[in-house]
């Protein structure tokens, strides 16, 4: 199997030996399950491991996605999608997300809540469907942030193989790139809760916004964007070397006047641009703390 990463015709690969070592010991990992349910997104990290649990266990392996009003529309159809191309059977469970105790009100905890209720329902589909054990798509560089959904993944048992291999990012998506995954370059995902500052409550409209003002901006060709709700100023994220690009373009105006239409007093262009977790920046704790 390592040797596709060394003959892809397209050149030198840029996935390392010791990356290429690594998915050999992830398949070896991923045989040990017999039948494996992934809790899928959509997203790089969980479409390379499902990719690689299809090429260890064939047709012994369930993806599973949950659909919220957390995770956007056109992200549940790629998702969906993406199964079908690689002929893995796909199940879908749906949660009212904000029904979920504590999880409306926002708190900085907020992770922790709906991903211990979203892998509770992952998990229960699974087992219905003959599943027992379900894995997700950590990798080594979640670590670096503060994620309070990691404690929720180690209560309800689920097993996180591309952190265990010893994956990051960076190598999963050289990795995916060889493999011919066309999410090697997607950018990079969260859900619409991380949009929105702890605290101020999430409400159906403001996570419709915060998606349309984000889906006008990819249209104008920006790929890597964040609309971040704080009280009535919507602050907006791209990638650095495009802030200029945004500031001088027609759609600036454009973006500006919807996020004033559906309420935010203030639309800020974020001059640091995109970054992972940006909203974690006013916390002063260490990068993961246990609820």
């Amino acid at each position: 199997m390592t040797d596709k990463f060394y003959h892809s015709g397209e050149g030198e690969s840029a996935v390392t030996p010791s990356a290429a070592k690594r998915y050999e010991n992830l398949l070896t990992r991923l045989r040990g399950y017999g039948r494996l349910a992934v809790a899928f997104s959509g997203g790089a990290d969980s479409a390379f491991l499902l990719y690689a649990a299809r090429q260890a266990l064939g047709d012994n392996v369930l993806a599973v996605t949950a659909d919220t009003c957390f995770f956007p529309r056109r992200e549940r159809d790629a998702a969906a999608a993406f199964c079908e191309a690689l002929g893995v059977a796909h199940r879908t469970v749906t949660l009212d997300i904000l029904a979920v105790d504590g999880v409306r009100a926002n708190p900085e905890n907020r992770c922790y809540l709906c991903k211990r209720a979203l892998l509770g329902a992952i998990a229960d589909l699974a087992k219905e469907n003959g599943f027992a054990a379900v894995a997700e798509g950590s990798n080594l560089d979640d670590a670096a942030d503060y994620r309070p959904g990691q404690a929720a993944i180690r209560e309800r048992g689920i097993a996180s193989p591309l952190r265990d291999a010893g994956f990051t990012k960076a190598e999963i998506r050289a990795c995916s790139r060889e493999l011919g995954l066309s999410t090697w370059d997607k950018p990079a995902l969260a859900c619409l809760a991380s949009r929105v500052a702890y605290g101020q409550e999430i409400t159906p409209p403001l996570l419709d916004a915060v998606d349309r003002a984000e889906e006008l901006l990819r249209q104008g060709g920006f790929l890597q964007v964040r609309v971040r709700a704080q009280g009535n100023t919507a602050r907006i994220e791209v990638a650095p070397d495009e802030i200029a690009r945004l500031a001088a373009s027609e759609l600036c105006g454009a973006v500006r006047e919807q996020l004033h239409k559906v309420g935010f007093a203030y639309a800020a262009l974020d001059l640091d641009g995109y970054r992972t977790g940006s909203m974690n920046e006013t916390l002063r704790r260490p990068a993961e703390t246990v609820p």
